[in-house]
């Protein structure tokens, strides 16, 4: 199996994972229970992802972490404007 095809797999999971929390954020606004100090490392994780998948061309890094960043980075944004 072409390991791109696993990463296509691995970007589908991992990104999909953060819509439910993307939507529940912006539906509520409330982002109380959610670690202000956990989302800023992992939206600069998924940064650096990005920034690798550039550097090795990997289509499947680019996809699912530029998608992720943007979610992520939604989620973080919500958490310092409400609290």
């Amino acid at each position: 199996m072409n390991p791109e095809t696993i990463g296509y797999f691995a970007a589908f999971f991992t990104t999909v994972a953060y819509i439910p929390q993307a939507i529940k954020v912006f539906r509520e606004k409330h982002t109380t229970s959610i670690s202000i100090g956990m989302y800023a490392m992992i939206t600069t994780g998924i940064g650096l992802w990005f920034i690798y998948g550039l550097m090795i061309g990997s289509p499947s890094l680019l996809l699912a972490n530029g998608i992720t960043f943007v979610l992520a980075l939604s989620i973080l944004i919500m958490k310092i404007r409400h609290g």
